[in-house]
């Protein structure tokens, strides 16, 4: 199995990785520690040289270390087309002085892992898992995608997609084991699973990880994500400005309200799958606390919510007061327009990794189901709000954005309602309790990512503290 062993680019790969939309270390001090190397993929003497590596990251203000996936493809000498994923240059055991490049922007290197799940091979440390759906004599040229934040995918030609995993944790990663799970059951809401890559190694404490690296699954040709869905039908809003939501041809709310009878679904069989159990009172109160630390952190870091943090609280409170039991279970975890799919056959659901930043036992967690809706909720404040940025001091398009939220917020739970066993209308102090940690959990990320969109969760912030009321009331 592959060894812990010093990196001969660290340095090269430190300054690389500081540049990856998938590398969460960005801005912070870290080390490249060393690396794992799994057998080739490429035949011998076949240029480039491919095979999966990954590398130990250390940062120096004692968070805990890192594992990041680079599949690394040698040459002996410079790719000109592949300059922009040049990890490095220098020598490479058995190699001898090479060019190495991120495997995943060279096509030459990427159809190894294409044939790897469908020949379902077996090498030393690594195992591709081949699940069915696919002609094994497919083939095709990987076209890498854009838009991906903490992973990295490649279609191959119409027929399918691979999402490689860049931060690895060892276990099974969730979006593996719901896909497998649903397609398996036949759901229809999902893009169905084709195979997988999982790695194992020894720990150096006489045990073994092991840990997902990729997978494999259907592409939705005819498909389009409900992010860009959404905001054209807010542009269409905005350009008539004088009508009402319902009034514009391109209103949403109808596709709205088949997304929360599909999200429904998918919990239904989420719950069946993987079980249900209940959150009495204690456990309830334990959710509430955790949510009051999130906001203490949150508070401490953007002080603007320092004016709202009362009533936050006392949304949390709230919670902490219920008695009644609560169903919980597998949930997506991660849930907004940019995970939806609207294809002909309908909305399907994609991504059930959870927020990659979190832990693996934290995204595997039983939840309760209306913290999915909450986050879509939440999503559809954003699709609305983002577009205003181009419209600054204009009170009736801030109003039109406003009325469009509302209009879809409403028509997606009362799909979900329909569909599922919960009426997310009349759970109101679960949903505002989802939907204010979410929010908070905005605030946070769009103060340290992107500041100019710090006001749509501050927004939201107002309203769920009470704040918008008072105003109102003085």
């Amino acid at each position: 199995m592959p060894e812990h062993t010093p990196h001969p680019f660290a340095e090269h790969l430190r300054a690389y990785l500081a540049h990856q939309r998938w590398f969460a270390g960005k801005g912070r001090d870290f080390e490249v520690t060393g690396r794992r190397v799994f057998p080739w993929l490429s035949g011998a003497g076949v240029e480039p040289a491919v095979r999966i590596e990954l590398a130990d990251i250390a940062y120096d203000d004692d968070a805990e270390p890192e594992t990041y996936q680079v599949p690394t493809a040698y040459y002996t000498r410079p790719q000109e087309h592949l300059s922009h994923a040049l990890i490095g240059t220098g020598a490479e055991a058995s190699l001898g002085a090479v060019f190495a490049y991120d495997a995943m922007h060279d096509r030459d290197a990427t159809s190894h892992l294409l044939r790897g799940v469908l020949e379902e091979r077996t090498l030393d440390g690594l195992r591709f898992h081949y699940a069915g759906g696919i002609d094994r004599d497919f083939d095709a040229p990987a076209l890498l995608m854009t838009g991906e934040q903490s992973n990295t995918s490649l279609a191959y030609g119409d027929v399918a997609i691979l999402k490689l995993f860049r931060k690895i944790a060892a276990g099974r990663n969730p979006d593996i084991e719901v896909h497998r799970a649903l397609t398996t059951a036949g759901v229809e809401h999902i893009a169905e699973l084709h195979g997988w890559v999982e790695a194992s190694w020894e720990t150096g404490q006489a045990a073994t990880a092991h840990a997902d690296l990729a997978m494999l699954q259907r592409f939705l040709r005819t498909a389009t994500d409900g992010w860009t869905i959404a905001l054209t039908s807010v542009r269409d809003l905005y350009a008539e400005a004088d009508l009402h939501a319902n009034e514009v041809g391109g209103d949403f709310a109808g596709e709205s309200h088949r997304l929360g009878a599909a999200v429904a679904d998918i919990h239904r069989h989420l719950g069946e799958i993987f079980g249900t159990r209940q959150w009495v009172a204690e456990d309830l109160r334990a959710g509430a606390a955790r949510m009051q630390q999130r906001l203490d952190v949150a508070v401490d870091s953007v002080p603007d919510l320092e004016p709202y943090a009362a009533g936050l609280r006392r949304t949390f409170d709230d919670l902490a007061g219920l008695t009644e039991p609560v169903l919980v279970q597998r949930v997506h975890g991660d849930l907004h327009l940019g995970q939806t799919l609207r294809t002909v056959r309908g909305w399907k659901i994609i991504d059930f990794e959870g927020e990659p930043a979190k832990p693996l036992v934290e995204r595997e967690a039983f939840d309760v189901p209306l913290r999915d809706v909450a986050g879509m909720l939440r999503s559809f404040d954003y699709a609305a709000a983002n577009l205003l940025t181009d419209h600054p001091g204009n009170s009736q398009i801030a109003y039109r954005a406003r009325e469009w939220a509302q209009r879809n917020r409403k028509a997606f739970t009362a799909g979900y309602a329909e569909a599922g066993d919960v009426d997310p209308a009349e759970q109101a102090v679960l949903m505002r309790a989802y939907e204010t940690d979410k929010a908070i959990y905005e605030v946070l990320y769009e103060a340290r990512n992107r500041p100019t969109w710090l006001e749509i969760p501050m927004a939201a912030v107002r309203r769920l503290s009470g704040a918008d009321e008072q105003e109102v009331e003085t």
